[in-house]
């Protein structure tokens, strides 16, 4: 028999402002020490140097976590021309240099082979596993580590401003596993003046936004009170690119216990749907012919 996690028994998200500096595992470690909560985890990890939202989720909002992951994100995001760093940021070593600076038309025209559907390596210092192994790790013992490209959909990638001739800052809006390290890092080499991150800031991530992010200063200082209880959001916040559906008391007795029911309401079919009872939710699966088939159930 497991052993019992030790903490309270409490659900939802807390959408936390990162600041740069710790790490995504650090700030759930340290948002669920302030909650005193059994089980916590978070939607799309977050580099050290990177700030913005990290949406946190506690108890059953963690069955949550994919949609989240899967859900569009929008980055904010500097690049330094004329290095290449072997991080594709500031906090890496340089390992390239060139002279050119690139003009606005060039930038322009270059960032139209960024959008859409297309093709990216992550950095060598990214969390890709290899054979088992995280590439940064195999890249900070000294090796060389080969990463394959990986599919990337890019929904829009704009300058936002340029600058100075050193440098410009983008915006960009992409599905799931996208590395702003790599854009950066792609965008140089198009331009032939190379190039890598300054400085990296997640704007919204599915439908948390950073305006409603919480920094840590103010979890530490409210840890252990109601006044951060209270900064949770409901565990349907994750769910709300979903459609909805209503099920009746027996039909949610049914879905808790994984089997199908009968839900009301208007979905493809096929398509990932969610039960709520009495505004609870209950369970998310898919949607065939007017019943819900569960994926995931939720004890709330």
């Amino acid at each position: 028999m497991g052993r019992r996690r030790k903490g309270r028994d409490i659900s939802g998200w807390l959408v936390v402002d990162k600041p740069a500096g710790p790490s995504s595992t650090a700030v759930v470690n340290k948002v669920r020490w302030a909650l005193g909560a059994a089980k916590a985890g978070h939607a799309g990890t977050l580099d050290p140097a990177a700030t913005g939202v990290l949406a946190v989720a506690l108890g059953e909002a963690t069955k949550t976590v994919p949609y989240i992951t899967d859900a569009l994100k929008c980055y904010r995001f500097e690049v330094r021309w004329g290095a290449a760093t072997n991080t594709d940021d500031a906090e890496g070593e340089v390992i390239a240099e060139a002279a050119s600076r690139p003009e606005r038309e060039a930038i322009e025209a270059a960032l139209a082979g960024f959008r859409g559907q297309i093709s990216q390596v992550p950095p060598k210092f990214s969390a890709v596993k290899i054979d088992g192994q995280r590439a940064y790790a195999l890249a900070r013992e000294g090796d060389d580590p080969v990463l394959e490209a990986r599919p990337l959909w890019v929904e829009s990638l704009e300058m936002v401003e340029q600058s100075g001739p050193d440098s410009a800052v983008f915006q960009m809006v992409c599905g799931k596993g996208g590395y702003v390290r790599a854009i950066a890092r792609d965008l140089g080499q198009a331009l032939g003046c190379l190039g890598h991150v300054a400085w990296l800031r997640r704007i919204w991530s599915g439908p948390f936004d950073a305006s409603e992010g919480v920094d840590l200063e103010t979890v530490e200082a409210e840890a252990k009170s109601p006044d951060l209880d209270q900064r949770l959001m409901p565990v349907q916040a994750g769910l709300v690119d979903l459609p909805e559906m209503a099920c009746g008391a027996d039909a949610a007795i049914k879905l808790r216990n994984g089997n199908p029911a009968p839900v009301f309401g208007h979905a493809e079919y096929g398509s990932p749907v969610w039960a709520s009872h009495e505004g609870v939710p209950v369970a998310v699966g898919v949607y065939r012919a007017g019943s819900l088939h569960p994926s995931r159930v939720f004890n709330l």
